[in-house]
C-alpha cells in the first residue's frame, strides 16, 4: 500500500502530464509553502519552472524562500528578468539577503540587477555586517511609531511582523515598544507614550547571532530590536530567523563534537570529496595524537611481558575513561551553549564532577573487582591494580572532560571542538600512564 504523500505526488505528476493546469493550480494553492517546496524537491528538475509559474505571485515568493538553494538557483537561471524581479519584489528583505548569500556570484549579480534600487541598497547594507552578527540576520521591515502618535494612528502596512511595534524619537533612537494586543485594547485617543513599554531588551548590530538566538529561547520573543552604536533602531530579528540560527549552530556543534569541519550543506547534497576534506584533517590530527598511547605502551613493554594478564584490561580502562570524559564534556558544552555555565563557574563545575567521579569510580571499581575475582580468576594484586586504575581514571576523565571545554571558550575556541575525540585521546594516554604506574608500584614490575 502506498503512503498518502506518494499518492499525492503521483497525482500531481499525472495532472501535470495530462496538462490539467487549472486543476493542478487549484490543488497547489491549498498547500503550505513549505509543503510545496518539499514536493518540488522530489519532482524532476525540468518540471519545476512550469509548476512554479502556476503559483500565485505571493505564494510563489513564499514557496521560493522555503526551497533548497540548488532548486532556487535552477529557477533563477530559468526566470526572465521580469519574472525574477516579481519574485524579488515579493520577498521580505532578510529572505532576499539569505538567498543572495547562498547563490554563486553570477546569479547574485543578476538578482541585484533585477531588484529595485531601494531594495538593492538595503541588501548591500545588510551584507556589510559580519556573517555571524545580529546585523546579518535582521530585517529592516518593522513597524516604527513615534511616541506622540495616537493609538488610532498606529498602523503598519506590509511589514514582516506587526505583533510588536517599536517606538523611536525623531532620530530613530529606540525608546520602547508596544504590542498589537495593547493597541487593540487601548483607547483610540490614547498616545503611544502612555501605553508603550520602556523596559525594552535589544541587541547591537555586531552582537553574535548565537547570543541573539539564545535571547529568543530565554525570553520567548517573537522579534528582537537591533540598534547601532548610537542606540538608533536599524532593524529587527524575527523568531523564524532565530530558529534557523539555532538549528545551524546545533548542527555545527554536533559536527565539531564528532571532529568534522562544518560544511553547511545537507548530507545528501555534499560531495564525497567535500566530506573527505571535512573529515581527514581531524582524523590525521587524532591519529598523530593517538601515537602517544603507543609510546606509553612501548615504554612499559617489559612490564607487560612480565605480567601478560595486564594487557587484557587495557581496552576496558581506555573505553571507560573515554566514555566518562565524553559524558562530562557533552554536559558542559551543552551548558556553555545555553549560557548556563561561564568561565567563573569552572571551580564549581570541577567540584561537582569530582564528586560525581568518586561515586561513579567507586561503583565501577567495585563491580569490576567482583568480576575479576569471580569470573576472570585473576590474582588479588592484579584485581587491585585494575580497580584502583579504573577509579582514578574515571576521576581524571571527568575533570579533563569538564575543564577543557570551559578553557577553550576562555581562549576563544569553540567548546564543541573539545569533545569526544579529543577528550578520548587525552584520557587514553592518562589511563595507560596511570595503569602502568600503579602496576609497577603494586606488582613491583
Amino acid at each position: 500500500m502506498k503512503e498518502p504523500a506518494v499518492l499525492f505526488r503521483e497525482t500531481l505528476v499525472s495532472l501535470l502530464e495530462e496538462k490539467k493546469y487549472p486543476t493542478l493550480r487549484d490543488v497547489l494553492v491549498t498547500l503550505n509553502p513549505a509543503d510545496i517546496a518539499a514536493l518540488f524537491e522530489e519532482l524532476p528538475a525540468d518540471r519545476l519552472p512550469l509548476l512554479f509559474r502556476l503559483l500565485p505571485k505571493e505564494l510563489a515568493a513564499e514557496t521560493f524562500v522555503e526551497m533548497e538553494p540548488d532548486e532556487q538557483e535552477l529557477l533563477i537561471r530559468g526566470f526572465s528578468d521580469n519574472e525574477l524581479k516579481e519574485v524579488i519584489d515579493e520577498l521580505y528583505l532578510d529572505d532576499a539577503v539569505d538567498i543572495v548569500e547562498e547563490m554563486p556570484a553570477n546569479v547574485v549579480k543578476r538578482i541585484l540587477r533585477s531588484a529595485d534600487p531601494d531594495t538593492r541598497k538595503m541588501i548591500n547594507e545588510i551584507l556589510k555586517y559580519p556573517e555571524d552578527s545580529a546585523g546579518s540576520i535582521m530585517t529592516i521591515e518593522y513597524v516604527r511609531l513615534r511616541r506622540q502618535f495616537t493609538v488610532e494612528q498606529a498602523t503598519g502596512i506590509d511589514k514582516e511582523t506587526i505583533y510588536t511595534c517599536y517606538v523611536t524619537d525623531d532620530n530613530r533612537r529606540l525608546l520602547g515598544f508596544v504590542s498589537v494586543k495593547t493597541l487593540l485594547l487601548s483607547d483610540e485617543e490614547a498616545s503611544i507614550e502612555d501605553v508603550m513599554e520602556t523596559n525594552v531588551i535589544y541587541v547591537y548590530t555586531t552582537e553574535d547571532r548565537e547570543t541573539v538566538a539564545n535571547l529568543f529561547h530565554k525570553y520567548n520573543f517573537i522579534a528582537l530590536p537591533v540598534v547601532d552604536e548610537e542606540q538608533r533602531l536599524v532593524g529587527i530579528v524575527t523568531v523564524d530567523d532565530a530558529f534557523d540560527v539555532m538549528q545551524e549552530e546545533y548542527t555545527e556543534d554536533i559536527e565539531k563534537m564528532a571532529a568534522i569541519t562544518p560544511s553547511g550543506k545537507p548530507y545528501l547534497k555534499t560531495s564525497v570529496f567535500a566530506l573527505w576534506k571535512a573529515r581527514i584533517p581531524w582524523l590525521l590530527l587524532l591519529m598523530i595524537s593517538a601515537t602517544f598511547t603507543g609510546m606509553i605502551i612501548t615504554a612499559f613493554e617489559q612490564a607487560l611481558a612480565a605480567q601478560v594478564t595486564l594487557a587484557a584490561f587495557i581496552p576496558m580502562l581506555m573505553d571507560t575513561g573515554g566514555n566518562c570524559g565524553s559524558q562530562s564534556s557533552a554536559t558542559v558544552i551543552r551548558g556553555l551553549s545555553l549560557d548556563e555555565i561561564e568561565f567563573s563557574d569552572l571551580l564549581r563545575v570541577q567540584w561537582k564532577e569530582i564528586r560525581v567521579a568518586v561515586l561513579c569510580g567507586v561503583t565501577l571499581a567495585a563491580a569490576s573487582f567482583a568480576k575479576l575475582l569471580l569470573f576472570d580468576k585473576v590474582t588479588l594484586a592484579v584485581a587491585l591494580v585494575v580497580c584502583v586504575t579504573l577509579a582514578v581514571t574515571v576521576l581524571c576523565a571527568k575533570v579533563v572532560g569538564c575543564t577543557l571545554p570551559i578553557l577553550s571558550m576562555k581562549v576563544g575556541f569553540d567548546p564543541a571542538v573539545m569533545s569526544s575525540p579529543f577528550i578520548t585521546t587525552i584520557v587514553d594516554a592518562i589511563s595507560l600512564k596511570l595503569y602502568f604506574s600503579v602496576a609497577t608500584a603494586v606488582l613491583g614490575l
